[in-house]
């Protein structure tokens, strides 16, 4: 069989509607090239020839939508990424949540989790300050859309740049809490997954968990949707919030144009208010 035909703009249009339906992800022409090399392998090894009739296959249900969606969603993220977060959090965040909620642990939500890195940059700066306070309790939720990366997540297995980039920012957080595995991986240690759960997730979908999360870290995931899957978003995240919780979102992003109920704090860092969207 031959390579499936090229991405005409009708067809394309079709395939941008289809991302759109399954993912909110809003997708521009430009991303024609993207979806191509993300599709046709998957096209081939299914012996399809048109994105057509792939798309009539995605759209019949079952597991290749899940498929589709872990093809074309991006998952690119690093440990400690965007320092001024990390410096909040550890900083500002869990001292002062300490103070105010003892007696209960703190719940935080890495909402699109990809595979991980996050999260476990979350987990390494609770076990420091729990060292320091050992009251302290935490429950850290990570979810993603993709069935697959999720994975990857669980494992805790990581190479390449994430590595590097942990190992030159954060030299005494990789010797603690990860193992070398040689060649240029490594894997979190076992400990550090005690307090964590990983769990496929929508994000325009209610988050069906039984108490509120403490802050949320939401970052670099609002830049692919138009607003109004956006507004949908923000409010679903909010019901899942305490008032007064944190919000993090990623250095692109700006939430000034969508009705919210979160105020701003400083940049990348918002709070629930009490209140509906304003």
């Amino acid at each position: 069989m031959g390579h499936p035909a090229e991405l005409n703009s009708a067809t394309l249009a079709m395939l941008i509607a289809l991302v759109r339906k399954h993912t909110g992800i809003t997708m521009s022409e430009r991303k024609s090239i993207l979806l191509q090399g993300r599709l046709r392998p998957r096209m081939r090894a299914l012996q399809i020839a048109t994105y057509e009739e792939y798309m009539a296959l995605v759209e019949r249900g079952g597991a290749e939508v899940f498929r589709f969606i872990d093809l074309v969603t991006t998952n690119d993220t690093l440990f400690f990424r965007t320092p001024a977060v990390w410096n909040h959090f550890a900083q500002y965040f869990l001292p002062q949540w300490h103070a105010l909620n003892l007696g209960r642990p703190a719940r935080i939500w890495s909402a699109a989790a990809a595979s991980g890195e996050e999260a476990y940059s979350i987990a390494m700066l609770c076990e420091e300050f729990q060292a320091r306070e050992p009251a302290f309790r935490y429950e850290i939720l990570a979810t993603d859309i993709s069935q697959e990366i999720l994975v990857k997540a669980r494992a805790g297995q990581y190479g390449g740049r994430s590595v590097e980039r942990i190992q030159q920012s954060h030299p005494r957080m990789f010797g603690k809490y990860m193992v070398d595995t040689g060649g240029g991986g490594a894997r979190v240690a076992e400990a550090l997954k005690r307090h964590l759960t990983f769990g496929a997730h929508n994000l325009m979908q209610p988050m069906l968990h039984e108490a509120p999360f403490d802050i949320v870290f939401l970052r670099n995931v609002l830049i692919y949707f138009a607003d109004d899957v956006s507004e949908v978003i923000l409010r679903q995240v909010g019901a899942s919030m305490k008032p007064g919780a944190t919000l993090v979102l990623g250095e692109s992003e700006s939430i000034v144009r969508i009705k919210t109920v979160f105020k701003f704090e400083e940049p990348l860092i918002y709070s629930r208010s009490d209140g509906e969207a304003a």
